[in-house]
């Protein structure tokens, strides 16, 4: 049964009153990055250099609508998330949610920020405290902000939004260790929506799962955004996750968004060599289609986010590197192949094989 959401009064800034009549994303990043300090010594601590994180991300994320935001381990996608929430302050660039600044924020304003904006996190059972119940783990948050569920009527809530997640109601009293993983991360997607949130941010939320279990938690997603007007922020590793529930797709390296656009775009018609690389390694399901692939093998190491390569960061794994990617940093623009990519010799390879490709 679903229930019907209502959204706590919320202070409304002279920035976000000029927002609500712009026409502008909900959640807008320009030139984020996050560097973190290397330091030596044990009684003197001296700052050695910086791990660059995150170093010049922008991402824009509509009402009502899924970004996908994929990349191999360690590119900074995580690092985004803590960031978007506001678990990490930002070494520079802006956070823009509905006009506001949120690295700005303090206060009640970082209060009510943390309640339209939550987190469903990678790991169903270390982000679920095994000492209290599933129904306890859903109402948490209306402690911290009591005028989103009014005490009477609380135990109600609980369960109609166990049911909403696909949960047995019952199930409210039950710990974690009681759940399968499917069924704990329900249980963190009910807490997340205990809170009304407009804005969800994803890390990960299905790569601890089972190919079946992730495709129904998916589908619920999916049906959670048709019903109640979510916007999604989904991180995620596998290429094929993140095309099926996201409109459109921004691909990160070292730090770095390095390709971006519709999910017919980024899948169909990718053009800078990581994107290829990617989807080159995505297992084909169709049998007839096995092998009709290019598959393309990168060369080296991951450099390290400490010391990364000037210019273009891909190009010591690159195999059409040449002398000006060494000197220049490629913009992520478009160069012809109808969306923006950070290259420059962006061009426009099908990698994944379709139907199309099979004779008669």
């Amino acid at each position: 049964m679903a229930e019907t959401r209502t959204r706590p009064e919320r202070r409304t800034s002279e920035a976000r009153r000029r927002w609500e009549g712009s026409g502008e994303p909900l959640l807008q990043i320009r030139g984020l990055a996050k560097h973190f300090p290397l330091q030596q010594g044990i009684v003197f601590k001296k700052t050695v250099g910086h791990v660059r994180a995150v170093d010049g991300v922008d991402l824009t994320v509509d009402r009502a609508e899924t970004v996908g935001l994929v990349g191999e381990s360690g590119c900074g996608k995580s690092t985004v998330s803590k960031l978007l929430v506001a678990l990490e302050r930002p070494t520079a660039g802006e956070i823009l949610y509905k006009g506001e600044d949120v690295s700005q924020m303090r206060g009640s304003a970082l209060k009510d920020y943390r309640r339209e904006v939550q987190m469903i996190f990678q790991d169903p059972y270390s982000s679920l405290n095994p000492r209290m119940t599933a129904g306890d783990i859903v109402a948490e948050g209306w402690a911290v902000h009591p005028d989103v569920a009014p005490r009477k009527g609380r135990d109600k809530r609980i369960r109609d939004l166990l049911d909403r997640v696909g949960l047995n109601a019952d199930y409210a009293n039950r710990y974690p260790h009681q759940f399968s993983g499917g069924q704990r991360q329900r249980i963190g997607i009910a807490r997340a929506l205990a809170m009304s949130p407009e804005l969800i941010v994803c890390d990960e939320p299905v790569s601890a799962l089972d190919v079946s279990v992730q495709a129904q938690v998916m589908n619920l997603l999916e049906d959670l955004q048709t019903d109640l007007g979510l916007s999604y922020l989904f991180i995620a590793h596998d290429l094929s996750v993140v095309r099926h529930i996201s409109h459109r797709v921004s691909v990160m390296y070292l730090g770095r968004i390095v390709e971006t656009g519709t999910d017919a775009d980024v899948y169909g018609h990718p053009s800078h060599p990581y994107t290829q690389a990617l989807l080159s390694s995505v297992p084909v399901h169709e049998p007839a289609l096995r092998g009709k692939g290019d598959r393309i093998l990168l060369s080296g190491d991951v450099p390290s986010p400490a010391n990364p390569p000037s210019g273009c960061r891909f190009r010591t794994r690159c195999w059409k590197a040449q002398d000006v990617c060494a000197e220049e940093d490629p913009q992520l623009r478009d160069r012809g192949q109808g969306h923006p990519s950070a290259c420059h010799f962006a061009e426009d390879h099908q990698v994944v094989p379709t139907t199309d490709d099979l004779p008669g």
